[in-house]
């Protein structure tokens, strides 16, 4: 179908054709660099405990390609959630909504980086850790922004598997394969997402609910909402002490595991049990907050307890 079959005006030219506002910041905003953190941490933990050894050269070409791979996601989320973002006090400022960056651009830059991290990823590592990285950009972009995000009110629950894929990524490209370890720590990310996004959902319910978002808190209402909090919550805290209990991990993650996951239970409980006024919203903060440093703080002593237990140390 031609421009002049849609109406276009050949005359003008095309938006991409004109200088773009753009600055450096701009573009380091689209690859959402605080989920990125998250993304390369977690992958970098799967790649140290992974048995076996890996170039340090490769390993990090290997988290470098995660880390493009998970910037290209971001962009192209930002790229095709616009719209939404424009409506919304949390995102209005995005560079696309705000009008620094055009939607084409972004596109490009996202679709550019996704395909230049998966074929890097591929032939300095190996197929299988640049398959399952292709799989979690096309499953976040696909199937959870461009599907699941506007359909439905589990959107967060299912879509929220593509933040888990990066610590099996990592393990897989030192190992070519995928055992029970990083399938556990797969869970772990998996069973944390939704208190995680739910409880900014609580603060943030008025802005979905203008951007006609159906996330939990605005199709089933917060009384819903934190039940769920809280029976996610209970799974998560068992979920978090399998990999001592499977042998994966040692003592030291075991009391880290099993502190911040009582810790994790208490404040969903206080978000159940505190539903109006200024004590809700405290609740829904402290578990928020408190919920970005429980993965770190897990995939640390994770981390921690492995080194040891390899230098002879751990208990």
């Amino acid at each position: 179908m031609s421009l002049a079959s849609e109406g276009a005006d050949l005359s003008k030219p095309l938006d991409l054709a004109q200088p773009s506002l753009a600055g450096v910041e701009d573009y380091v905003a689209l690859l959402k660099p605080r989920v990125m953190s998250l993304v390369v941490f977690t992958a970098l933990v799967g790649l140290l405990v992974a048995p076996g050894h890996i170039h340090p050269v490769i390993g990090f070409a290997a988290l470098l390609c995660i880390a493009i791979g998970a910037g290209a996601s971001g962009a192209l989320n930002m790229w095709y959630d616009a719209d939404i973002d424009a409506v919304m006090t949390r995102t209005a400022r995005r560079p696309i909504p705000a009008g620094r960056v055009q939607p084409g651009e972004a596109l490009a830059f996202g679709v550019m980086l996704a395909c230049f991290s998966v074929a890097v990823f591929g032939l300095l590592v190996n197929w299988l850790a640049a398959a399952l990285l292709a799989f979690t950009i096309v499953f976040y972009v696909v199937v959870y922004t461009m599907w699941l995000k506007r359909s439905t009110p589990q959107n967060i629950v299912i879509g929220g598997a593509a933040g888990a894929f990066p610590p099996m990524i990592g393990w897989a490209a030192v190992t070519g394969d995928i055992t029970l370890a990083p399938v556990l720590m797969f869970l772990i990310i998996f069973f944390w997402t939704p208190p995680h996004f739910w409880a900014l959902g609580l603060l943030k319910s008025d802005d979905y609910a203008r951007a006609k978002v159906p996330m939990l808190p605005v199709v089933a209402g917060p009384d819903a909402t934190r039940r769920q909090i809280l029976i996610y919550s209970l799974i998560l805290a068992p979920v978090g002490l399998a990999p001592a209990v499977a042998g994966f991990a040692g003592l030291i993650y075991g009391a880290v595991a099993l502190a911040c996951g009582a810790v994790f239970v208490r404040l969903a409980w206080r978000v159940y049990r505190d539903r109006a006024g200024a004590a809700a919203a405290t609740a829904a903060k402290r578990l928020f907050a408190f919920s970005l440093l429980y993965v770190f703080v897990l995939f640390a002593a994770l981390l921690a307890d492995n080194l040891l237990a390899r230098l002879g140390f751990a208990p």
